[in-house]
């Protein structure tokens, strides 16, 4: 499976924030999509998800020779900051996401499988969401995505406010799950695409440029892809 996008640009108030972007994203890969605060990332993920309207672009996947049109259930969005129902418990929330999802999905597992696999104590699985912590929605928001099995999915940042543990966690549980989908991680922390990420792609003058990823010790690697953000930076 391929997931490409087609001449999409975006701008804001005469400021171009995505330039004709053309690239493909190839299933089984994590791509970290590394960029400044501002640089497009967001509003890159928005258009794939059709939050924003694009000024033009189309969006395709390719499976088995065969090409169509990304539809909504071809996507899922995890963001860095999740947003869940606070007034129901997080079995609650999961039991209405499968109960909705029921002809969907396959291979349905039952609430307490679910929260197993993402690490989500027992005596938690009955609290209000409201009193979960930052890292517990954001796991939340993870299981949503590995029920439903969207074939892209997008990644907003969703590690940069967690604890060490529970970012170690995370970074496990996608790497679990990158089989038979495309997973786009967003991030401007260096170090963390290199750790988790099978592919680093630039988000640098509304352009994206895959960048080699030759060895996590390459100093000339890390060098071109600071002196890109830094150019970025100084406009």
């Amino acid at each position: 499976m391929k997931f490409t996008v087609e001449h999409l640009s975006k701008s804001y108030d005469g400021k171009q924030v995505l330039k004709d972007i053309n690239f493909s994203f190839e299933e089984g890969k994590i791509y970290g999509l590394l960029g400044r605060n501002g640089a497009g990332k967001t509003t890159f993920f928005n258009c794939i998800n059709r939050d924003i309207r694009a000024d033009s672009g189309r969006f395709r996947i390719e499976e088995n020779g065969v090409k169509r049109e990304v539809s909504a259930k071809d996507v899922g969005y995890v963001l860095s900051t999740p947003t869940v129902p606070e007034f129901l418990t997080g079995r609650e929330f999961l039991k209405f996401f499968i109960d909705i999802n029921e002809k969907f999905v396959q291979d349905i597992r039952t609430p307490d499988e679910y929260f197993d696999f993402v690490s989500i104590d027992i005596e938690d699985r009955d609290k209000l969401l409201k009193d979960y912590s930052h890292g517990m929605k954001n796991k939340m928001q993870m299981l949503l995505n590995i029920i439903a099995k969207p074939n892209i999915l997008l990644l907003d940042e969703p590690l940069t406010s967690l604890d060490v543990v529970v970012s170690e966690e995370m970074k496990q549980l996608l790497r679990s799950i990158k089989s038979g989908r495309i997973t786009i991680f967003s991030t401007h922390i260096l170090d963390l695409a290199i750790d988790l990420c099978d592919e680093i792609v630039l988000l640098s003058h509304g352009e994206l440029e895959s960048v080699e990823k030759t060895s996590t010790d390459d100093k000339a690697f890390r060098e071109k892809i600071i002196e890109a953000l830094t150019e970025e930076g100084n406009e």
